[in-house]
């Protein structure tokens, strides 16, 4: 243990909240004060875990407030804490204290994604099964049809399931939102490619509550309004790690029989085209 991570008593009592240091002076001197149940003397510090009672009271020092960001990811940016990694997300925003993102946004993918030190609720935005809307802004390589937003809206064979329906909008000639329930491995990417579209820009724009507005590779702290609504959302949320797990409802395993993925109704890649390299059965949770 070092030296800087120890706290005088005096000052300790006097920074959770308890008592000025001229009191806690008073109060040790009179025996009334134990560490670890042993009265200490004057000048005593006090090490990160030690047990601080007064008159037999514990002292318990108020819990630090969370950190919930909503930061805007431009592309290029790896949501990973890995130091190995250059550009890794939090290297970049480079926040005081440690944080970490919630989920992922691919790094050719641009737009919203919450950070924070709260690792309670991470594990319950991440859970699929709850039907936690994230929306996006995609840009595909050539005019969209009525046929493809209907196709993407019912359901799309991938990764050996069926996607959940989702609400498909178009806006320009080639560009369209989509709010995704989801959070399979480049599902957007994939969705597209096995219409035979490739998606050249992808953005998202909100997370169940949270909307995107600020400056790409800028943050902001969320509202407590926005904190309260989330939390709302959220509800029942069991942290377990079954509840974790994406299943199949019945309705889309009815999907999956009903629409094999056959080897030929693909569209052939136009010359000229990169094709994704997609590994075939990787199901990972991660944004598109």
């Amino acid at each position: 243990m070092t030296e800087d991570n120890l706290t005088r008593l005096n000052k300790y009592l006097s920074e959770v909240g308890y008592c000025s240091r001229r009191k806690a002076d008073a109060l040790i001197e009179q025996g009334r004060v134990t560490i670890n149940g042993v009265v200490p003397e004057m000048g005593t510090k006090v090490a990160p875990g030690d047990e601080v009672r007064v008159n037999g009271e514990l002292i318990v020092p108020p819990k630090k407030d969370n950190v919930y960001l909503a930061f805007n990811k431009p592309i290029g940016i790896v949501c990973t804490t890995n130091p190995k990694e250059k550009k890794n997300i939090v290297d970049y925003i480079n926040y005081p204290t440690r944080i970490f993102p919630i989920g992922r946004l691919d790094k050719p993918s641009e737009g919203l994604i919450l950070m924070t030190d709260d690792g309670d609720i991470v594990n319950k935005i991440l859970r699929a099964r709850n039907n936690h809307e994230k929306e996006y802004i995609v840009t595909v390589d050539r005019n969209i049809t009525e046929d493809f937003i209907q196709r993407m809206a019912n359901g799309i064979p991938v990764l050996d399931t069926v996607t959940r329906k989702c609400e498909v909008e178009k806006l320009t000639r080639n560009t369209f939102r989509i709010v995704l329930t989801q959070g399979l491995n480049r599902q957007i990417r994939r969705m597209c490619e096995y219409l035979g579209y490739e998606v050249v820009k992808l953005k998202r724009t909100r997370i169940m509550n949270i909307s995107l507005d600020v400056p790409v590779g800028q943050y902001r702290s969320l509202t407590s309004q926005e904190l309260t609504e989330l939390y709302r959302l959220l509800g029942e949320s069991t942290k377990t790690e079954e509840g974790s797990i994406l299943r199949e409802t019945p309705e889309e395993k009815k999907q999956i029989s009903r629409k094999p993925v056959a080897k030929n109704t693909k569209k052939p890649t136009r010359p000229g085209r990169k094709k994704e390299n997609f590994k075939k059965n990787d199901r990972r949770k991660g944004e598109s």
